[in-house]
């Protein structure tokens, strides 16, 4: 089964995920609260800010030739209108990195993390979100676009709505950015805030809000310098209906998955992220059956769904499509490589339908981590020693690395 020529073989990571000492993002104080909701703290994470380029070097020797990451927004705009020339000469030397090995840079501008000031302002809901998040579009490409050739603007913007119409969280949920009552989280205040209520700038579920957001960066990324390829990526769970599931489920699939995509009509590409499907029942998702293979994640160990939601993006969105990110958790490598296998089968078969595909992109090129669950979820193709950083190449990295070379599924 081969794929087109040129085509982009990476894995994908992202900013608080990987780098480490991201102290201004808003996730940060919510990891060290008492009894937080997240079983670990990102801390050092896996050092990828010093060590990005062994990690990219890695990935060449490997065979893969594209590489997803993300800047950290935190980073670079500390405070509301300044940045810091520092980061934003890191980011450029991670890119001039990749390009080096050979190898192409597809780059996130915003991986689920904001700066503390954004989400003490209301995050998404806030009315001067498109604003504040072009401001920090045109400065970032400003310094990088020269070298870039795929951007994408949000990561899983639909994220929120798509929980909400499956029935993970409760509607309105996030509607206008959620929040956590918390003095402790940020003592004195935060960016000039009140930190008696300390927020997270998380995606709010309102699809009009978003696209805002993201035509107001596209179009400062288009502004250039550069000619990047500009699109953002959304998370697309294989929905099915199960049994007097029909109409909920389809009421999901248009509110989650299908409003949204048709918003990347009007770009150069989608980025299609899926792992597995949910059922969908009258109540809302319908937990996998006894006896079911899963993830560490619970999530059910479905490769099929990658072709699915090819299927469905190219109904709707009708541009190119990257896929941004698949992959499965599991401690199990060569059930790892036995679902990529399954799902890199289905994606040719999607290809051989007419879809437009450019590359594929596996989460995760490290184990990291993976947000509330902390570092028990290994979804990486490469592990990570938390005390030492050595990395230890596993076999499905060597396994993809040869799939790359030969732009063919053995």
């Amino acid at each position: 089964m081969g794929f087109p020529e040129g085509f982009l073989w990476g894995a994908a990571t992202a900013g608080h995920q990987v780098e480490g000492g991201n102290v201004n993002a808003d996730l940060w104080p919510l990891e060290w609260m008492p009894d937080s909701i997240f079983v670990d703290r990102s801390g050092d994470a896996c050092d990828h800010y010093h060590r990005y380029p062994e990690d990219i070097a890695t990935l060449a020797d490997l065979g893969l030739n594209a590489y997803r990451f993300s800047l950290e927004w935190s980073r670079i705009e500390p405070e509301p209108g300044y940045f810091s020339r520092a980061a934003l000469d890191h980011y450029r030397r991670m890119i001039a990195t990749c390009l080096d090995h050979g190898v192409t840079p597809v780059v996130t501008y915003n991986h689920f993390t904001t700066p503390r000031w954004f989400a003490g302002k209301g995050g998404w809901g806030d009315p001067g979100a498109p604003d504040s998040f072009g401001r920090y579009a045109e400065a970032a490409t400003k310094h990088l676009g020269d070298l870039l050739s795929w951007v994408g603007t949000l990561n899983e913007p639909n994220l929120m709505a798509m929980m909400q119409h499956t029935g993970a969280v409760p509607m309105g949920t996030g509607d206008r950015g959620l929040h956590v009552d918390t003095p402790e989280a940020a003592p004195g205040g935060i960016g000039g805030y009140d930190s008696s209520r300390y927020r997270i700038g998380h995606v709010a579920a309102d699809v009009e809000r978003m696209a805002a957001v993201h035509r107001r960066a596209a179009e400062a990324i288009k502004s250039g310098p550069g000619n990047a390829k500009v699109g953002w990526s959304l998370a697309l769970v294989d929905l099915q209906p199960a049994e007097g599931g029909e109409e909920r489920c389809e009421r999901a699939r248009q509110k989650g998955l299908i409003d949204w995509l048709e918003v990347a009509r009007d770009d150069d590409y989608i980025g299609v992220q899926t792992y597995s499907r949910n059922r969908i029942g009258p109540d809302g998702a319908v937990p996998p059956g006894e006896g079911v293979p899963t993830m560490q994640t619970g999530w059910e160990v479905y490769p099929e769904a990658l072709s699915h939601t090819v299927d469905l993006a190219v109904e709707h969105a009708r541009v190119p499509i990257l896929v941004t990110e698949n992959g499965m958790a599991t401690s199990d490598d060569e059930a790892r490589i036995a679902y990529t296998r399954a799902a890199l089968t289905g994606l040719s078969d999607s290809i051989g339908r007419g879809a437009d595909v450019r590359g594929y992109l596996h989460w995760t090129l490290l184990d990291n981590f993976e947000w509330m669950s902390g570092y028990a979820k290994t979804f990486g193709l490469v592990a990570v020693d938390l005390a030492s950083f050595e990395r230890t190449i596993k076999p499905s990295a060597r396994w993809l690395g040869e799939v790359a070379r030969a732009n063919a599924v053995p």
